[in-house]
C-alpha cells in the first residue's frame, strides 16, 4: 500500500514533464582549418629549435682585433639599460667561457647557452671569448665569431665588453631578452594592478 502511495506522489510531482529529446550521435569531429597566425606560430616553434645551430655561420665577415672593444644594440633598449650594462652595474647571472675552442665547437654551446639563458629567466650573462687565437699571427678568432654570432640571435638585446675586473677586452657582457613571464611580472607591478 505505501508503494502505492509514493507511486502516486511520483506521478503527480512528474505531471507536465517532457521527456528529452534523443541527440543525433556525434560522427567525427570536425577540425576547424588552422588560420594563418596559428600556423605560422606552429611553425615558428619548430623553427626555434633548428635555427639557433643553423643561424649562426662558420663563415667569419669580419676580423676584430684582439683590443676592439665590442658594442651592439637593438633598437628599443633604453639607453639607460645599456649605460647601466657597459659599467657592469647588472649582476652576472650566468658565464660561458669560450676562449681556447674551436669555432664549431664555440658555436654549439653559445647556441646551447643562450637557450639555457632563456629557459631559466636569466636576462644577463657575461661570454668569456678571450683574446688571441691562431698563433704568431695573434688573430681574435673566437672573439671574432661571437662580435658576429651575438647580433644574430633575437633573443640578445645587447652586448657591450666588459669591465676588467669581468675580463675586460677578454669578455662581454650580455643583456638578454625578457620572458613573457617577467613581461608579465613587470607590467603587474609597474602597471598600476594591484596583485591579491
Amino acid at each position: 500500500m505505501q508503494q502505492d502511495e509514493e507511486r502516486l506522489l511520483f506521478l503527480n510531482e512528474m505531471a507536465g514533464v517532457q521527456p528529452l529529446r534523443k541527440h543525433r550521435p556525434v560522427g567525427a569531429l570536425r577540425i576547424a582549418p588552422l588560420t594563418p597566425g596559428q600556423l605560422y606560430r606552429r611553425e615558428a616553434a619548430v623553427r626555434v629549435e633548428e635555427r639557433d645551430r643553423d643561424v649562426l655561420s662558420l663563415c667569419l665577415k669580419k676580423q676584430v682585433r684582439p683590443d676592439d672593444w665590442l658594442s651592439f644594440k637593438r633598437g628599443g633598449v633604453q639607453n639607460g639599460v645599456f649605460k647601466k650594462l657597459r659599467q657592469g652595474r647588472y649582476p652576472v647571472e650566468a658565464t660561458l667561457d669560450l676562449h681556447q675552442s674551436m669555432p664549431e665547437r664555440a658555436r654549439d654551446e653559445l647556441a646551447a647557452f643562450i637557450s639555457d639563458c632563456m629557459a631559466h629567466d636569466i636576462r644577463t650573462a657575461l661570454i668569456n671569448h678571450g683574446r688571441i687565437c691562431g698563433g704568431a699571427r695573434g688573430r681574435a678568432l673566437i672573439k671574432s665569431y661571437v662580435a658576429q654570432w651575438l647580433p644574430e640571435l633575437e633573443e640578445i638585446m645587447a652586448f657591450h665588453t666588459a669591465q676588467k675586473p669581468d675580463g675586460g677586452d677578454k669578455a662581454v657582457y650580455v643583456l638578454l631578452r625578457k620572458s613573457e613571464r617577467r613581461k608579465q611580472e613587470n607590467r603587474e607591478r609597474y602597471g598600476g594592478r594591484q596583485t591579491v
